[in-house]
């Protein structure tokens, strides 16, 4: 990777980093298409999709009951750490569930009541990679916030990786579908003969069901549009070279189109963190998708002139996972509002809230965390106002009501007040 400078950035430079695009619009039409043919045809569909699409021959695509055989057939220490991490997501997740309230405000009962959504649907990605982890992320703060219906989309194989399903039946799922892609996001909205429609649809994946997600939004709830990993490492001279590089790598791992950045105000770091990359980047098993994200045009190592420009690329950035290994780490976060997830420190690698640290991994990208945060046990619940007035508090109020609603043309609403005290 080479260093490039921060205030010489040209505005192509600036638009491939602040303006990160999932390439939702190069496969729209196609997904519509097969979002079409899933709600006309049902499991037809699912089962030709996963011929064309996996190159399986899919006979059930309820396999629910193999996750339970998979719990029990993984090696023990694997079953171990799925269930450390699940406890350490339930715990923190439980930490997030909102409590009904009434307070009176002058004779004003008011308050608000949160209920869980009946039915949720999961994806966890297949592909190159197994996301067990992701199963997890989706499931368990659906079922902490209550959720009775939790379905798990995952892409059909000759074998569905066995860990992938321990992780679902830990996390607690209700029921296992083996459909992946844009057709496992239409199935989960509308249904199928084997498949029962969810509220919402959560959970990452490729361009293809992100833009199947676009699709069906407004017929179903989705958590967000999420586009490849993103990393972002604030630093500072002190920071160790090779633990930044590190997280770019283990970033860069997950996609040629993740974006890996890192921004510092020591050139001395700034080589080292470039020239430590291109060294573990050679050392791991995934090297080609590796070299892939490093030379996507919204990678790099950038020197910025001063912490304070650092830190405002930093907020234009807006990163899915942002890290921040300087000695005033707590000072920086203050001054960056807008990230998916912050790891604090130079123990806090972005793999362990990818993992077992207990926060979810599943968070906007593309710039997204300006105005949302990542998956939570808000995702899964609605909130509800309740008031109740008295005589006299509605007394108090009449006059502002009466008048307000005919300043708006709206009689009938002066009326249904003063109907009141006839």
């Amino acid at each position: 990777m080479n260093v490039r400078s921060v205030a010489d950035l040209g505005p192509d430079e600036r638009s491939a980093l602040f303006e990160r695009d999932a390439g939702v619009d190069a496969v729209r039409d196609d997904v519509r298409d097969i979002v079409s043919q899933v709600r006309e045809e049902g499991d037809v569909a699912l089962r030709r999709f996963a011929s064309e699409f996996d190159d399986v021959e899919v006979g059930n695509v309820d396999i629910t009951d193999a996750a339970e055989r998979a719990y029990e057939a993984i090696d023990d220490d694997v079953r171990a750490a799925i269930e450390d991490a699940a406890e350490n997501i339930r715990a923190f997740h439980e930490r997030q569930v909102p409590e009904d309230w009434r307070e009176d405000f002058d004779g004003r009962e008011l308050g608000r009541r949160f209920r869980p959504l009946d039915s949720a649907g999961v994806y966890a990605p297949g592909g190159t990679a197994a996301y067990p982890s992701s199963a997890l992320m989706g499931v368990v703060p659906a079922k902490v916030a209550g959720v009775e219906h939790v379905a798990v989309a995952t892409p059909p194989a000759e074998e569905v990786n066995p860990v992938t399903l321990a992780a679902i039946h830990v996390a607690g799922a209700d029921a296992v579908y083996q459909v992946g892609g844009a057709q496992a996001i239409a199935a989960l909205a509308y249904g199928t003969e084997t498949v029962t429609a969810t509220d919402i649809v959560v959970g990452p994946g490729n361009r293809w069901v992100t833009a199947a997600k676009a699709e069906v939004r407004g017929d179903v709830a989705i958590d967000f549009l999420a586009g490849p990993s993103e990393i972002m490492v604030v630093a500072d001279g002190e920071a160790d070279p090779e633990l930044v590089a590190s997280d770019l790598v283990a970033q860069a791992e997950h996609d040629e189109n993740a974006s890996v950045v890192a921004v510092t105000d020591d050139a001395d770091l700034a080589e080292s963190v470039a020239e430590a990359v291109e060294e573990q980047a050679s050392e791991r098993d995934r090297e080609s998708v590796i070299r892939g994200a490093l030379d996507n045009d919204a990678s790099g190592v950038f020197l910025a002139r001063s912490m304070s420009e650092g830190v405002l690329f930093a907020e234009e950035y807006a990163a899915e996972h942002l890290s921040i290994q300087a000695d005033d780490d707590e000072a920086l976060l203050d001054r960056i509002p807008s990230a998916g997830s912050v790891f604090l420190g130079p123990y806090s690698p972005v793999a362990a809230g990818d993992y077992a640290a207990g926060t979810n991994h599943v968070l906007p990208t593309g710039g997204a965390a300006r105005v949302t945060g990542g998956l939570s046990v808000d995702t899964f619940v609605r909130s509800t106002t309740v008031q109740r007035l008295s005589e006299d508090s509605l007394g108090d109020l009449s006059q502002t009501i009466t008048t307000l609603a005919e300043a708006e043309g709206l009689e009938a609403h002066a009326e249904s007040v003063r109907k009141r005290f006839e």
